[in-house]
């Protein structure tokens, strides 16, 4: 169980798993969904050999049975139920991803179960579980309480555990709404991420039938049982590898000795006071990007001594994603005349620096603003580096092309290409100019333009409406006729030396 006892391979596949979802929250790349698909197959593998060694515990238990009936029949039919329970939940599970794989083509090609459809359709209606979806939920309910009412009364710790584990009550996510168990485990996931939480709860069910095995036989099963209380511990040398190099760690057995109840603890200068089972539960602030440590004691007695183990880990800590990464790759574009926005990061990189011309920070972190309106180039190319944990330097660059601002349009009254308007509305009306579907939202002020009446000389005006001049020779139009206003100047109001491209003329049909 993922707080119970757990061999340090499973305790890595865990950690696989939550680090696969952050990439995921980054970008969904076909890498990403492969991994998931390795994952999940590392995950049966261990879920089977887990069911090896269940089967033989239950072997060993039945002989032990036969030999001394007083002592292990009673034991023999709780864990007969248990594995009852564990086989019926386990194989529902089952036929929940055969169901989510029947339209899979071929179910080791992971890149194309990039979709949440499947499962979203099945667990979920009108934006609430529908009726397989409380089945789902009351399967769960079913295993957890048959399990933990069998053992309640000889083991409620390990009852606890079990609610624990398989609680389905709603969960707080990050933002600290509450949200449904269901929709917050699998609405809206990839198909294979889905599938690898169903196996992840399938290895959670026989790690726990394990765990009570183990309680239950208390070291008194065969050899080949009492061996299971031996865990081969993965260390690695660091706490994240990146990719391209090499994995270096070491593998070493060792024992987990429930009996064992520490006299003091103290991590990172505190006394912790959250041991059980020969195991410190720790929580604390991860703390700040990049590298952080984990010292302590532990203290125990022995005779009539007190000896001490000394801890020294060190983890890495990465940034929260917040947000997806998409980009459209041919929208890599910068604008003269205005402060692009930029955000640059390199994720698992606390401090990182950015250079290119016209590129200054612009307050917090990864925020930036890129002025290239004296920059002739067509391309711009922006360097970014950092350091990671380790020490190992790490750099990138992205190109983007420079363009100017589009060209404006005249506007009157607010309206651009053909207006019908009275005669008295358009000699009051304002001269304008705007950037349709521009990305940025920008103020033009337009210092004069020329107007054209049919019949009539054109009139140069300065300002943004029309004055006597051109209001007589628009009183001489008649009705129907095409005003054209036209040499819009225009200018951006908090960047005047920036010249804008000619604004397009607007026409007024007269209406009286």
């Amino acid at each position: 169980m993922a707080g119970g006892k757990q061999s340090p391979r499973q305790k890595m596949i865990n950690l696989m798993y939550l680090v696969f979802i952050a990439m995921m929250a980054l970008n969904m790349s076909k890498e990403v969904l492969t991994a998931f698909g390795m994952i999940n197959e590392k995950l049966a593998d261990s879920n089977a050999s887990v069911s090896e060694r269940n089967e033989a515990a239950m072997a060993g238990l039945a002989a032990k049975a036969d030999e001394q009936p007083a002592k292990y029949v009673p034991l023999k039919e709780k864990a007969e139920q248990i594995h009852d329970l564990t086989i019926q939940f386990t194989s529902y599970i089952e036929e929940q991803k055969q169901l989510a794989l029947e339209d899979v083509g071929d179910a080791t090609d992971y890149e194309t179960m990039d979709q949440s459809a499947k499962l979203d359709e099945l667990f979920f209606s009108s934006g609430k579980p529908s009726a397989a979806g409380r089945e789902f939920l009351n399967a769960i309910e079913t295993y957890r309480e048959g399990v933990a009412g069998i053992i309640e009364e000889d083991f409620p710790a390990i009852a606890a555990e079990i609610r624990r584990e398989f609680s389905t009550e709603p969960v707080e996510d990050r933002e600290g709404v509450d949200k449904p168990w269901l929709e917050y485990n699998f609405q809206g996931f990839p198909l294979i991420a889905s599938v690898t939480k169903f196996t992840q709860m399938q290895g959670d069910a026989k790690s726990a039938e394990n765990d009570i095995l183990s309680a239950m036989l208390s070291g008194q099963l065969q050899s080949e049982v009492s061996l299971t209380n031996y865990e081969a511990l993965v260390i690695p040398d660091k706490t994240a590898f990146f990719s391209g190099e090499n994995f270096t760690g070491t593998v070493v057995l060792g024992r987990v000795d429930k009996t064992l109840q520490f006299d003091k603890v103290v991590i990172n200068g505190k006394e912790v006071s959250s041991t059980q089972a020969g195991q410190v539960k720790l929580e604390f602030p991860a703390g700040n990007v990049g590298e952080n440590e984990i010292k302590g004691q532990l203290q125990f007695r022995e005779g009539d001594s007190i000896v001490t183990i000394d801890v020294n880990k060190s983890y890495s800590v990465i940034p929260r994603p917040n947000s997806a990464v998409i980009s459209a790759d041919k929208m890599n574009v910068v604008y003269r005349g205005v402060a692009n926005p930029m955000t640059i990061s390199i994720p698992g990189v606390g401090n990182v620096s950015a250079n290119a011309p016209g590129l200054r920070p612009a307050g917090g972190a990864g925020n930036y603003l890129m002025d290239v309106t004296t920059l002739q180039a067509r391309e711009v190319t922006i360097n970014v580096s950092g350091e990671l944990p380790g020490g190992d330097k790490v750099s990138d660059s992205k190109t983007f092309r420079v363009k100017d601002i589009p060209r404006p349009v005249g506007t009157v009254r607010g309206e651009d290409g053909t207006v019908r308007m009275q005669r008295n509305t358009l000699e009051i009306a304002t001269i304008g100019a705007s950037l349709p579907d521009f990305d940025f939202d920008l103020n033009l002020r337009v210092t004069g333009f020329k107007i054209k009446v049919p019949g009539q000389p054109t009139v140069q005006v300065r300002g943004q409406q029309l004055d006597e001049r051109a209001k007589g020779a628009l009183r001489r139009a008649g009705r129907g006729e095409m005003i054209q206003i036209f040499d819009v100047e225009a200018q951006l109001a908090n960047n005047s030396s920036y010249k804008l491209k000619q604004v397009s003329p607007v026409f007024v049909e007269l209406t009286n």
